[in-house]
């Protein structure tokens, strides 16, 4: 009973450190991206509402390819996991010997005596199915993915830019004047940033005030880069 408890907090641990990771990954992205973008343009137009025009088309463009980079990538390890599961299958069938001397050395590495060996593998050998469940479990550290990982992954990564994307985008809507606009653009995401990363690193066991200085500063070169060689270019 104390087994099977454990077992299901992994599970909901695990399916929140995949949700924490796209939204990461996706807001990031989303206020980093766009922020240097709107900086970049500020420093070579005076118009507010072609930063408007081009960060949309940043951010839309941002969120499908971003998206698409979480699908992909969540298709890779479902193909992964099915391609290792058929190789198993294999084994158990032809190899049959190989995979019961495999099988016994696990249980040995976990103090069992030779008697326990034998038995524990003989009763999980057979039901073909379980034994090969077990074996990618514990001989190749491989958990069997979520069908829908990879949809969700590109639902999560995606909404998350277009959500960070908005906040260095929003005081463009309502000023006029791209120069001014940004200076509200920056002081917006600079803080997002900050809290961002903040809560990022004490997530992740960083310590959060180094890490939400690294994140906004990151930001804020990026900005000031793009910003620069706008200026440079304009002259």
């Amino acid at each position: 009973m104390d087994t099977h408890l454990h077992h299901d907090h992994q599970e909901i641990h695990l399916k929140s450190s995949d949700l924490l990771r796209d939204i990461v990954i996706g807001m990031s992205d989303g206020l980093t991206v766009p922020f240097a973008l709107a900086a970049g343009l500020s420093g070579a137009v005076d118009s507010s509402s072609i930063v408007v025009i081009a960060g949309i088309a940043e951010i839309a463009a941002g969120s499908i390819a971003m998206g698409l980079g979480g699908y992909l990538a969540g298709k890779t390890e479902q193909d992964h996991y099915a391609s290792e599961v058929k190789r198993e299958y294999d084994e158990v069938e032809n190899l049959r010997h190989k995979e019961i001397e495999e099988t016994k050395e696990f249980f040995a590495s976990l103090g069992l005596s030779e008697e326990l060996q034998n038995s524990a593998t003989e009763e999980i050998a057979k039901d073909k199915d379980r034994w090969v469940e077990f074996m990618m479990k514990y001989e190749l550290g491989l958990e069997k993915p979520d069908p829908k990982r990879a949809t969700k992954s590109a639902l999560n990564i995606g909404l998350s830019y277009i959500a960070g994307g908005i906040i260095p985008l929003s005081p463009y809507f309502f000023i006029g004047d791209s120069t001014e606009a940004l200076k509200f653009s920056a002081i917006a995401t600079l803080v997002c940033l900050f809290t961002f990363g903040f809560f990022k690193s004490k997530v992740t066991g960083i310590n959060p005030w180094l890490g939400a200085i690294r994140v906004m500063m990151i930001g804020a070169l990026a900005a000031a880069a793009a910003f620069g060689v706008a200026k440079i270019f304009e002259h």
